[in-house]
């Protein structure tokens, strides 16, 4: 399953001309041998569940594949669509999205969109920081990760008039007053709501996820001197603390949009 993302997707299906259900100037026939080049029977049932036409066959493609093959496929199309169309942002912009894709590289679009609607320079460039850093230096993107939920918990909590001592505040803190303050704890669960017990197990496990991140900062991220000895974490760890915690923010800054809203 890939990890494009609905504005990604939206890019790509208005460079590709997708909403009359056809995919750039292909037959069914040529469309057929362009998968074929990539070992892709894109005619197969499994391609079939949202419908049968170029646009929904292409959908169903990047709904179910990897991200690595979806970034090949999109490539390619990319460079079929350059020919006769002009758009040269949006042909960058989905050029961006196959370099991701291909790259392995945390998905941090939606935060990103987020934190521009409400005029965020500084949590923008914390996104950046981490982006940039993932690979190179994972300790400096965990450590990041822990600043950018501080910086959200106590972003949200200005925006609330909610009081919060900004130096003395740990990040337990700042988490447990901003999720108490969205209602996103267990207690404002009533016992009566379907699926009661299931949604406050996740609003606990939300609340231990983000306070595991400042945890995870403590003993392997920025912030700290270390023994030289010292061993730091891998890339991959710094993708899934850099990954959570994009997704959780964003989840947090949305309910607070939408309960101010």
């Amino acid at each position: 399953m890939s990890s494009l993302t609905a504005i990604e997707k939206n890019k790509l299906e208005k460079l590709f001309s997708m909403n009359s259900g056809y995919v750039l100037h292909f037959t069914n026939r040529t469309f057929e041998n362009f998968f074929s080049d990539f070992e892709i029977e894109i005619y197969n049932e499994k391609y079939k569940q949202g419908g049968d036409s170029k646009a929904n066959l292409l959908r169903s493609f990047w709904k179910i594949e990897s991200d690595h093959l979806v970034g090949q496929v999109i490539t390619a199309l990319i460079e079929s669509a350059t020919s006769s169309n002009e758009e040269k942002d949006l042909i960058q912009s989905c050029k961006e999205i196959s370099q991701r894709l291909l790259s392995g590289k945390v998905n941090l679009t939606n935060i990103k969109t987020t934190v521009t609607s409400f005029n965020l320079k500084y949590i923008e460039n914390q996104i950046r920081r981490i982006e940039n850093s993932i690979d190179s230096d994972p300790d400096l993107a965990i450590g990041t990760s822990k600043e950018l939920v501080e910086s959200c918990c106590k972003t949200i909590l200005a925006e609330r008039a909610v009081h919060f001592d900004d130096k003395s505040d740990d990040l337990p803190k700042l988490v447990k007053l901003t999720l108490k303050e969205l209602n996103l704890i267990p207690d404002s669960i009533q016992d009566s709501v379907k699926g009661a017990d299931i949604i406050k197990r996740i609003l606990s496990n939300l609340s231990s996820v983000l306070q595991g991140i400042g945890e995870l900062r403590n003993k392997y991220g920025t912030g700290h001197g270390k023994q030289g000895s010292a061993k730091g974490l891998n890339p991959r760890h710094a993708r899934l603390v850099a990954g959570a915690t994009a997704t959780i923010v964003h989840f947090i800054f949305e309910t607070h949009q939408v309960r101010i809203n």
